[in-house]
C-alpha cells in the first residue's frame, strides 16, 4: 500500500477520531487517503494556529493525543504557536507536517524551512521520515511520547515524495503505558517527615487531573486536614466550599494565599508543573518540600526537596492513604479563607438592583450558578483570564481550560471547538477579549459547518486591558494598546449565528438563560464594557 494509506491505518490504530488542519500540495496524498477512513474525521479549519489550538484542548479533555495537520513552509510555521502552547501546558498533541521532496531539502528552495530545527525546541520528539518503511515506528513513538507523563507535543514531518511510495509495514501494537510507584522506604520517609512537622501546606497542580487522581487526593486531604491551594489548571479538584480549599495560587499580584503558606513549616507539592507557578514565587522561606509527581523534582534553592515520591500519582496517593497519614489540622491566622473569598469575589450577591452595571466577576458568578455541573469554560488570555482564575469556581475538575504555560491569545474560539468535540454532551462556553477573539474569529465558520452548539462571550472594551494596566502602573500612561472593533453582533450574523449585545447584568442573565434553554446552535454575547 502507499505510505499515505499506511499512515491512515497507523492513526486509526492509535484511536484517532479527529484531525484538525489545512490542506496543501505536499499533503494531498495523505488527505486523499484520509477520505476513505471510516473512523477519522478530517476537520478543515481556517488557520493552522486554530488547528493546533483545537488539538490542544481536545487532548486535554479527552486525555488522548489531539492531532493537527499542516503543509510545509507557512502552514508549518502557522502551526508552531499552538504546538508550543500544548508543549508548555502538557497537553498531548501530535502534529503531522508536510515537507518538500527529499531532493529539495538541501539547496535553497521554494517554501522550504528546516522544520526539524524549527519544531524540536517546542516538542518532546520531532521525527522527519526519510525512509517510508519507518513510518509505523515513527507514528507509534510520537504518540507514546505525546501521551506519557508528562504529556506534551510531538511532530512527524513527511517529505512529499515519501507519501506516494509503496510500503509493506503494518501498524505497531499499542500497549498500555508503563506505571511505577515509589518504594516503601520513600513512603515511610514521607510519613515520618509529616509526623515531625505541624503545619504542612498542600499545593496541587494539573498532574492530579491528568493522572485521574482526584478521588485519592480528596481522601488524602480529608485525612491530613491541612490547608490546600491549587494552580490555575487544577481548578475544580476541590469543591469551592471544601473546608480546606484555599483557592488558587499563581497570581503575579495580590496572591492572597501566600500569607498562609508563609505560616507553614513544610509544603506538600502534588502534580505541579513549574510552568504553572515557580517555587521562587511561593516558597520564599525555602520550606522543606515533599514532592509527589510522575517525574523527579527539578530542585533549586526555593524547592529544597526532603522526600521525592516519584511515580503514578494516583497509585502513589493510594499507597499513602493506606499508610499512617497523621492528622495535621491547622488554619492560617486572620481567617484567611474568608479574606480570600471576599478578595476573589467568590460569594454571589443574590439581591442585585435592576440594571446593575456589568462586572466580569458578576458575569462569572452567573455562569457558575446557572450552568450544568459539567460545563467546560475556555478562557482566552488577557485581564479576564486573571478574573476567571480568581473568581470562577467550576463544579468538576478539568472543566476550566486556561492557556497558562505559553499564555497564548487567540486560543478560546478554536479551543471551544476542540472542547465540544471532546465533550459533545457538555455545555461549552468561551470567554475572550476583543483582541483574542479577532485573532481566530474565522473559526466560527468551522464551528457552524460542524453543526456545533456553544457560547462565545466577547468582552468589548477596545483595548488590551491587561497591557493598559501594566503600562499605566509602570509609566503612568499607555500607548499602542487600543484599537477599533467591528460590530460583533453584525459580524456574528454574517457567520449565521445569533449575536446579542448586553450592557447590564440583567441583560446578560436573560441572554445566558435563553442560550441554555436552546437545544442547538451558536450564540455570541458581546459584553459592552
Amino acid at each position: 500500500m502507499k505510505a499515505a494509506e499506511a499512515l491512515v491505518k497507523c492513526l486509526e490504530n492509535e484511536g484517532v477520531e479527529f484531525i484538525f488542519g489545512v490542506v496543501g500540495k505536499e499533503i494531498l496524498e495523505f488527505v486523499d487517503s484520509l477520505a476513505d477512513s471510516k473512523q477519522i474525521k478530517f476537520v478543515n479549519v481556517r488557520h493552522e494556529q486554530g488547528a493546533a489550538f483545537m488539538a490542544d484542548v481536545y487532548g486535554r479533555l479527552s486525555k488522548k493525543a489531539g492531532v493537527c495537520l499542516s503543509t510545509l513552509g507557512p502552514g508549518a510555521t502557522n502551526l508552531l504557536t499552538g504546538v508550543a502552547s500544548a508543549q508548555l501546558d502538557h497537553s498531548p498533541l501530535v502534529a503531522l507536517i508536510g515537507q518538500a521532496d527529499m531532493n529539495r531539502l538541501h539547496p535553497e528552495s521554494h517554501q522550504y524551512v528546516d522544520l526539524p530545527k524549527t519544531f524540536e525546541p517546542v516538542t518532546k520528539v520531532c521525527i522527519q521520515i526519510v525512509e517510508p518503511e519507518t513510518l509505523p515506528a515513527a507514528i507509534r513513538k510520537t504518540f507514546k511520547q505525546a501521551t506519557k507523563e508528562k504529556p506534551g507535543a510531538a511532530a512527524v514531518i513527511f517529505p512529499e515524495n515519501i507519501l506516494s511510495q509503496q510500503i509493506a509495514s503494518l501498524p505497531l501494537a499499542v500497549p498500555p503505558l508503563p506505571e511505577s510507584v515509589p518504594t516503601g522506604e520513600t513512603l515511610t520517609s514521607a510519613i515520618s517527615l509529616l509526623k515531625n512537622h505541624s503545619k504542612p501546606f498542600v499545593l496541587i497542580g494539573n498532574g492530579v487531573i491528568r493522572q485521574d487522581a482526584v478521588s485519592e487526593l480528596k481522601t488524602f486531604i480529608d485525612t491530613l486536614q491541612s490547608p490546600v491551594t491549587h494552580s490555575f489548571m487544577a481548578k475544580g479538584i476541590l469543591e469551592a466550599d471544601h473546608p480546606h480549599n484555599y483557592f488558587t495560587i499563581g497570581f503575579s499580584e495580590k496572591d492572597e494565599v501566600l500569607s498562609g503558606i508563609n505560616e507553614a513549616d513544610m509544603i506538600i507539592v502534588i502534580g505541579l508543573d513549574f510552568v504553572e507557578t515557580l517555587p521562587s514565587h511561593w516558597n520564599k522561606n525555602k520550606l522543606p518540600v515533599v514532592h509527589i509527581d510522575s517525574l523527579p523534582a527539578e530542585t533549586n534553592e526555593f524547592y529544597p526537596v526532603a522526600v521525592e515520591l516519584v511515580g503514578n500519582i494516583k497509585k502513589t496517593l493510594q499507597l499513602l492513604n493506606q499508610s499512617d497519614v497523621p492528622m495535621k489540622s491547622w488554619e492560617p491566622s486572620g481567617n484567611l479563607k474568608a479574606t480570600m473569598a471576599e478578595a476573589y469575589q467568590l460569594n454571589p450577591n443574590q439581591s442585585k438592583p435592576g440594571g446593575e452595571p456589568m462586572k466580569l466577576e458578576k458575569i462569572l458568578q452567573l455562569i457558575q450558578t446557572l450552568s450544568p455541573d459539567d460545563t467546560v469554560l475556555i478562557s482566552d488570555v488577557g485581564a479576564h483570564k486573571i478574573s476567571i482564575a480568581r473568581t470562577y469556581q467550576p463544579k468538576l475538575p478539568n472543566r476550566v481550560i486556561i492557556s497558562n504555560g505559553l499564555a497564548t491569545m487567540g486560543i478560546a474560539i478554536p479551543g471551544c471547538i476542540g472542547a465540544k468535540l471532546a465533550c459533545p454532551d457538555s455545555q461549552v462556553v468561551a470567554v475572550t477579549g476583543d483582541g483574542g477573539a479577532l485573532m481566530n474569529f474565522a473559526e466560527i465558520e468551522t464551528a457552524v459547518r460542524l453543526g456545533l452548539s456553544l457560547l462565545i462571550i466577547v468582552i468589548n472594551d477596545s483595548m488590551l486591558k491587561l497591557e493598559v494596566k501594566q503600562m499605566e502602573k509602570k509609566f503612568g500612561e499607555s500607548y499602542g494598546v487600543t484599537f477599533q472593533n467591528p460590530d460583533f453582533v453584525e459580524l456574528a450574523a454574517s457567520f449565521g449565528i445569533i449575536g446579542k449585545r448586553v450592557s447590564t447584568l440583567d441583560e446578560f442573565e436573560a441572554a445566558f438563560k435563553e442560550y441554555l434553554a436552546k437545544s442547538d446552535g451558536i450564540t455570541l454575547i458581546e459584553l459592552a464594557m
